[in-house]
């Protein structure tokens, strides 16, 4: 199986990275990075932090272009020439456009200005011509709208895209993926398309046929089973029952606390992964949430009510006075369920609170010395504008399914499938 530490056979670039859960994984994979693409400084500052600068830092960043935060419509404008210059010798462009108009957690709005960000996503790749592209997005993405009047448009707006690619001389495959067969403690079925150009000889392939054919050898290479990753055996040592809390920030008294993580003895197969060559190092972002004591009991009622691993039913909502749409209880003994931007979908297994921006980097398979950068939550009117770290977390394509994908071109490239 094919790692970090094989040469690196490959360039890409990074379209709406996020955090990085996308580099993260590409990197791992042996890929080396030219750029990336994003918008929001917060989620920049932890891509900088880790991904350029830190212990996984792999990007031979252009001189032309300013390490921070932008759009590709900034992109577009003010580097055509530079962009220009890149073309054919890229070898991948990898990426997720923003997809909430897709979500089907949220209302779908096919309007949504968001999902024009597709459309600058295929300019870049008609400027650059990379030979591969990986794009990934919600389940959402391919599924029919209903226009105006209610009725159903006929063609999923992923099916606009990939005819949009071909145009622009392109083979492209798409299936669903599920993370829970690829490592990730999360039942998150995410739509991929591949795309690649076609010129190059490789004749008839199936790349999602090959990535079924190399998810053994991926999960071995990794120590874990064949089996999901269960949640307990993902974030079991960071429950608060294992630890003590110690002060994190504000007033002594009615601040913020933190777990302070003392690795146990024994640590399941993943977390072990998670902690590779860490020893007693402590992750970051291990802040407990300030819930009130009435949020608490209503928590540790919900906790009683709940099935795990199903969302509260409509009568329990009453019940307990709650609008929210979404909220469950993780089942220990099964993956997460999908996480979302919105903290509060989810509560611990056994204990009654939210879970930290650490656990939820766990339950995406971000190792835990990856460092998250900026607020940790932004409500209001900020919440479309700022990406603080739970959304960070929540928007990433977790890092296992990049990687895994990330072996898979490569394998295109050298043509061994």
């Amino acid at each position: 199986m094919e790692s970090g530490s094989d040469k690196k056979t490959g360039t890409y670039i990074d379209l709406f990275s996020g955090c990085g859960g996308f580099s993260l994984g590409l990197g791992k994979a042996g890929w080396e990075g030219l750029f990336a693409v994003e918008k929001d400084p917060m989620a920049f500052d932890t891509f900088k932090h880790n991904l350029i600068e830190g212990k996984y830092a792999h990007f031979s960043w252009p001189e032309w272009l300013p390490m921070q935060a932008t759009t590709i419509q900034d992109l577009l404008q003010q580097y055509p020439e530079e962009l220009k210059s890149l073309k054919g010798s890229v070898d991948l462009i990898a990426g997720g456009p923003p997809c909430q108009g897709f979500s089907l957690a949220g209302r779908r709005n096919a309007s949504d200005p968001r999902n024009k960000l597709s459309e600058e996503y295929m300019r870049m790749v008609e400027i650059i011509a990379p030979k591969y592209l990986v794009l990934e997005n919600v389940r959402g993405f391919n599924s029919k709208f209903k226009d105006l009047s209610g009725k159903q448009e006929k063609v999923p707006y992923s099916m606009i895209v990939k005819a949009r690619l071909e145009e622009l001389g392109y083979k492209v495959f798409t299936d669903y993926l599920h993370s829970e067969q690829y490592g990730v403690p999360q039942k998150r079925t995410r739509f991929i398309m591949i795309g690649i150009r076609a010129d190059l000889p490789v004749g008839e392939i199936a790349p999602f046929n090959i990535l079924a054919s190399i998810r053994s050898d991926f999960l071995h290479s990794k120590k874990l089973p064949l089996t999901p990753v269960s949640v307990k055996d993902a974030i079991g040592d960071l429950e608060v029952s294992n630890s003590s809390l110690i002060y994190h920030s504000g007033s002594q008294t009615q601040g913020f606390k933190q777990i302070d993580y003392k690795p146990p003895r024994r640590l399941t197969a993943y977390q072990k992964l998670m902690r590779e060559g860490l020893r007693r190092t402590k992750p970051n972002s291990l802040r407990i949430a300030r819930h009130r004591p009435e949020t608490i009991e209503k928590f540790k009622t919900i906790l009683e009510l709940c099935k795990p691993g199903k969302g509260l039913s409509d009568e329990h909502k009453k019940a307990l006075g709650t609008r929210k749409q979404v909220i469950s209880v993780l089942n220990p003994f099964e993956p997460s369920r999908t996480l979302t931007t919105l903290p509060d979908d989810l509560l611990h297994y056994s204990e009654p609170r939210i879970l930290t921006v650490r656990e939820n980097a766990r339950i995406q398979s971000f190792p835990d010395d990856y460092v998250f950068k900026g607020k940790y939550t932004t409500g209001g009117s900020r919440r479309t504008q700022e990406c603080p770290r739970y959304t960070q977390v929540g928007n990433a394509v977790p890092p296992f399914l990049a990687e895994i994908l990330g072996v898979l071109i490569k394998k295109l490239i050298s043509n061994k499938v």
